[in-house]
């Protein structure tokens, strides 16, 4: 989902229905953590690799802070 600014454009809800898997979505924000952290092993230090890596392991941060950690809690 893109967003231009305007709040008024967010799909969001305030609450989590049923039809969203938390579980699924936890699987697959860990599965792209180890491949973003893979991709940095590989590019043996290249600065343009590194820096992107980095921004993606702060917004898979932010999800696991939003996902993960109410999944421990479903469990």
């Amino acid at each position: 989902m893109r967003r231009n600014g305007n709040s008024s454009t967010r799909r969001c809800p305030e609450v989590v229905t049923a039809e969203v898997d938390l579980k699924e979505m936890d699987k697959i924000i860990k599965d792209v953590k180890a491949k973003i952290l893979r991709l940095v092993e590989i590019s043996k230090g290249m600065q343009c690799v590194d820096r992107n890596c980095d921004r993606i392991l702060a917004s898979l941060k932010m999800l696991e802070l939003n996902i993960s950690d109410v999944v421990e809690f479903l469990d």
